[in-house]
């Protein structure tokens, strides 16, 4: 899910600074009158929506250098706010999914099965990259991330 959202927050960030002046506006009336500028922001919003930095920095932790870790997903989280920041701007909204409260209720309602999915899936990452291959290990993963993408609906 992050290439439907990677990216959007600076590429704002650089168009209002080349257009200080009424950027945001037009941004905001391309949002109001164009039809793929709305289904643009409309998936990026359900992207958002579903996903979770807290759990995505427990993803990180697999990485073993920490001075990598630390560099990539801080640039991460920080592309991942000015991105949510963007998006609820522009849709002159206050929160993710304010205009489909069907949707953020159905996301909602299926995070606490997900969060265990993502926690085991990790745990299980982690034996399998410390050498223990296992078939159940494996399996196990396989599992995690059949689970993760049916719940979400999406690859996840």
């Amino acid at each position: 899910m992050l290439p439907g959202w990677y990216g959007f927050g600076s590429a704002v960030k650089a168009w209002l600074e080349l257009q200080p002046n009424g950027g945001m506006q037009m941004l905001q009336a391309m949002y109001r009158e164009w039809p793929f500028f709305q289904m643009l922001l409309s998936n990026m919003d359900m992207l958002l929506a579903k996903s979770d930095i807290a759990i995505a920095s427990r993803y990180a932790e697999l990485v073993s250098d920490a001075e990598l870790r630390d560099r990539v997903f801080s640039r991460l989280r920080a592309e991942w706010q000015s991105t949510v920041d963007a998006l609820l701007k522009i849709m002159d909204q206050e929160s993710l999914l304010q205009t489909n409260l069907l949707l953020a209720r159905s996301i909602r309602n299926r995070f606490p099965y997900l969060d265990p999915l993502n926690h085991m899936q990790i745990e299980l990452l982690k034996r399998y990259r410390s050498g223990d291959t296992d078939e159940n290990v494996v399996t196990g993963i396989h599992l995690t991330i059949n689970g993760i993408a049916a719940g979400l609906r999406n690859s996840g």
